[in-house]
């Protein structure tokens, strides 16, 4: 029996396999394409999917390993850093001091004056003549515009005195005796019922 002949008589399960025609082994070979496209398009579909998942969840500020614990720590940090600076530049306020009371001057009152309308009579008591005339011309050089002279008819005085009616004319009184250098100031209204009198005695140095 030469090589490739069946031993066997054909029967009818070889007319039919006769008949059908080769199989299995005689496929018809894929093209090229047809094995690269499943890769071609993951390498172009997951690309793009990564990309539109990024830019959605970027747009909602959720990003898979969120940088906010970043961002907290940097506004914290730079809020801690602004604070510092402001109070590095802010000058500290000058300690409170009590507000002293005011002090309050009092307004002093307007001294005296002599009044010098204020009518003076000039009396001597001695046996000097003249004397009361020149008394006389040295109140009226002091200012004194009503001055008149007299003899005294009482009991004479140990010493020269200006009489004046009331309080009120002390300050006159106290100018009168200046002008002739007496020191002696009484108030009397019984020796002086109206104005100023001077009772000359003979201490008196004219």
């Amino acid at each position: 029996m030469k090589p490739g002949e069946y031993p066997y008589p054909a029967d009818e399960f070889d007319a039919a396999a006769a008949s059908a025609g080769p199989r299995g082994v005689h496929r018809t070979p894929r093209s090229r394409w047809s094995r690269w496209w499943p890769f071609l398009l993951v390498l172009v579909l997951f690309p793009a999917l990564a990309y539109g998942a990024v830019t959605i969840l970027s747009g909602t500020g959720n990003l898979p390993g969120a940088t906010g614990t970043t961002s907290s720590a940097a506004d914290t940090g730079t809020t801690d850093e602004s604070t510092a600076t402001d109070e590095a530049t802010t000058p500290a306020e000058p300690p409170a001091t009590e507000s002293a009371a005011p002090v309050v001057t009092p307004t002093p009152e307007p001294a005296p004056v002599a009044d010098l309308t204020r009518a003076v009579e000039v009396l001597n008591s001695t046996q000097i003549s003249g004397l009361a005339g020149g008394a006389r011309d040295r109140v009226e050089a002091a200012g004194f515009t009503n001055v008149t002279t007299g003899n005294f008819t009482g009991t004479d005085p140990d010493a020269s005195i200006v009489y004046y009616t009331a309080a009120a004319d002390i300050t006159t009184a106290q100018a009168v005796a200046a002008a002739l250098g007496l020191t002696a100031v009484q108030e009397s209204a019984d020796d002086a019922p109206d104005g100023i009198v001077v009772v000359l005695a003979s201490d008196y140095d004219a």
